[in-house]
């Protein structure tokens, strides 16, 4: 009969009864237990464990050995344990009884006690094979200790021969237990004699103190490691230089046990700094100091100079060594270059001296003067005459000059740089037109050369801002006063003064600046005579060009350009370059092409030479305009050696011109020796544009 108010079970074996039982146990069980199914797995396992538990009960007598099977399996489960098995019996202590099939309480106790039984063995048996496995971990994991320490240790002791660096394991008391071959090599000993020694025994007395206390801080904690220059004693007595670092080994304990030290020979590595500071200081091919040492000599040398006698500072250069380079290569010049440093080593081997090398073929000298040191002159010839003594390059008797600036008895307050600059400016003036010549450097000189120098590089700046203004300088004719044309000028206004066009062109032309300021003064006096002749009032226009100017490539393109963009017509436009510069083949072809363009070209600063009357002839030139310098020619002698060269020049029928009339007496005996236009103060000062064309007007 069922219990009161319970579901009856419709299946005659209790099916409904188990499934519920079933449900009961696993939901129980999975609180305690760690078992990997879901909760329906587990549900339909135990509904088969309890099958088989009454399956047992109903045989007679009960089949314990089916119920031990069940514990059995309920500990394959997972890891049920203590907990699971109390919660196994308290749900079936309750549950089987009221099966059917289990008609005696003793049916349940039997088939119960047999599942505890069942489950007590598997789990011991369970624990017994987890400690199994355990044990054989452990041994496992003690073995493969033991062999990857073997192969540590093996590894170790492989890159710590084979390392060429030294490596020390050092007490900490400072006794070697272990060193490699390379410090033994180091030191000049065998591995054998370094076993047992201290490492404060090794090191210089004079730094011992000094790694001592560095490795005590390192022991206490106070730093990481060591790391220190040193010098250690070698066993043949020399010392040798290496860099040390030392860190500090602790035991399983973390308390400290030992250092290991690295050693590197230094040696080699400060032979290679020597080095490679000399190849830093010192000319590659010639042996020789370079300039960057030379300076740091010269400072010091200048300190130490002598008050009474000084220092003797010389910029050499040689002449005539690009000739030998592109005639015979500089396979040759090099050759020739190590000869003059040995020459020049030879004629100041006597003195307190360096000589350097600076940049290609340009060479410096110091002596540090004394009493018996030969003055400049002196010194100058001896260089040059060793000089002078060929050198044979391939057959080739090889022999220089060089010419010399020269800065002597310097004060100790200059500075090297301005020493260096003052000789090389002297060198500049000596290689002016000459050869083998020696300058001394003149501070007046430098003074004015230094001012023109800054106003030339300032030119451009004030040009933009507007400081330049151009001037008309009248062309006179002789015969009657009236202004024939022209001459385009320019005039710097400067907050210390005006410069006249004479001075602004010669600035300009050490530069290069002419180039574009020339361009500029001709665009605006071509755009101003052409706004001139609108009232009839137009005179042509002159305009004198530099050295530079007229060996521009784009002289004519600058010119056409001009003649473009204003409108000027070829034909009132004259352009005069200087008469030396027309030897320059560029020169005549400018010229020539500004002829056909119908340009009127001119001769200036002309010398009335043989040469000039020749190239007025063969050039086809319009006018000439006689330099001021014979303009000046007032005595008899002169003006009779003027007036015999006039006859030729007028005979090519080129218009005369000259430049620089100052007086009445000047102007009418250069009319009456043939020239018909003249400028200079004679003629009025430069005119702005509207004083100018008023000028024109009257």
């Amino acid at each position: 009969m069922s219990q009161p108010g319970s579901r009856p079970d419709p299946r005659p074996d209790g099916g409904r009864a188990r499934e519920l039982l079933a449900r009961k146990w696993a939901y129980l069980l999975s609180g305690v237990a760690v078992i990997p199914l879901a909760v329906e797995e587990l549900e339909h396992e135990l509904r088969e464990q309890i099958d088989a538990l009454c399956a047992a009960a109903a045989c007679d007598p009960v089949d314990t050995a089916a119920a031990e099977r069940v514990g059995d399996h309920v500990v394959g489960l997972g890891y049920v344990g203590e907990d699971g098995l109390r919660r196994t019996v308290e749900v079936l202590g309750k549950g089987l009884p009221a099966l059917p099939g289990f008609q005696r309480a003793e049916q349940a106790a039997l088939v119960i006690g047999a599942l505890a039984a069942g489950f007590l063995v598997a789990n011991r048996r369970v624990v017994f094979e987890q400690q199994e496995r355990m044990q054989l971990s452990l041994l496992k994991a003690v073995r493969d200790a033991k062999w990857h320490l073997k192969e540590s240790e093996a590894r170790f002791d492989s890159v710590v021969t084979s390392s060429a660096s030294g490596i020390m394991i050092v007490g900490l008391d400072g006794r070697l237990v272990r060193t490699n071959a390379a410090v033994a090599e180091i030191l000049g000993r065998t591995p054998a004699e370094l076993t047992g020694a201290t490492l404060f025994d090794l090191v210089h007395p004079d730094t011992v103190g000094m790694l001592r206390e560095a490795m005590r801080a390192v022991a206490e904690g106070g730093q990481d490691r060591v790391r220190q220059s040193q010098r250690l004693l070698r066993k043949d007595g020399d010392v040798a230089r290496i860099s040390l670092t030392a860190s500090l080994l602790r035991d399983p304990d973390g308390a400290p046990s030992h250092f290991v030290a690295v050693v590197e020979d230094g040696t080699e590595l400060m032979l290679l700094q020597s080095e490679l500071h000399r190849q830093a200081l010192h000319d590659v091919l010639t042996g020789l100091p370079n300039r960057q040492f030379f300076g740091t000599h010269l400072e010091s040398a200048v300190r130490r100079a002598d008050p009474v006698h000084g220092v003797t500072l010389l910029h050499l250069d040689l002449d005539g060594f690009g000739m030998v380079c592109d005639s015979l290569g500089w396979l040759a010049g090099e050759r020739l270059l190590v000869h003059v440093a040995q020459q020049l080593k030879s004629v100041l081997a006597r003195e307190k001296a360096m000589v350097a090398r600076f940049d290609g073929d340009e060479f410096g000298i110091l002596v540090e003067n004394t009493a018996t040191t030969p003055n400049t002159a002196a010194l100058a010839a001896a260089i040059n005459r060793a000089l002078a003594e060929p050198v044979y390059v391939d057959g080739h008797g090889l022999a220089v000059s060089a010419s010399m600036g020269v800065v002597r008895g310097v004060s100790r307050n200059q500075e090297p740089a301005e020493l260096l600059r003052a000789a090389d400016q002297a060198l500049r003036r000596a290689r002016r037109g000459r050869r083998g010549q020696w300058e001394l450097f003149d501070p007046g000189r430098d003074t004015a050369d230094r001012s023109a120098l800054a106003r030339a590089v300032a030119m451009p700046g004030a040009w933009e801002q507007g400081e330049f203004t151009v001037r008309y300088r009248p062309v006179v004719r002789l015969a009657d006063g009236g202004v024939a044309g022209a001459e385009a000028v320019l005039r710097w206004d400067r907050r210390d003064g005006r410069l006249p066009h004479e001075r602004c062109v010669a600035l300009a032309e050490r530069t290069g600046f002419i180039l574009p300021l020339g361009e500029w003064l001709l665009t605006i006096a071509a755009g101003q005579v052409r706004w001139w002749q609108r009232d009839a009032s137009a005179v042509p226009l002159s305009v004198a060009l530099t050295a530079h100017q007229a060996t521009d490539a784009d002289l004519v393109s600058r010119v056409v350009r001009v003649l473009d963009a204003t409108g000027l017509p070829a034909n009132r436009l004259a352009v005069a370059v200087p008469s030396a510069a027309v030897t320059a083949p560029d020169v005549a072809d400018n010229l020539g092409v500004l002829a056909e363009m119908g340009v009127r070209t001119a001769l200036r600063d002309l010398a009335l030479g043989p040469d000039d009357v020749a190239a007025v002839r063969d050039l086809g030139i319009h006018s000439v305009r006689v330099a001021a310098r014979l303009v000046e020619l007032q005595s008899r002698a002169d003006a009779a050696y003027v007036g015999a060269l006039l006859p030729a020049l007028v005979e090519t029928g080129a218009v005369i011109g000259v430049d620089g009339v100052v007086t009445e007496e000047q102007a009418a005996w250069w009319r009456e020796a043939g020239a018909e236009l003249g400028t200079g103060p004679l003629f009025g000062p430069d005119h702005s544009a509207a004083g100018f064309h008023a000028r024109l007007r009257r």
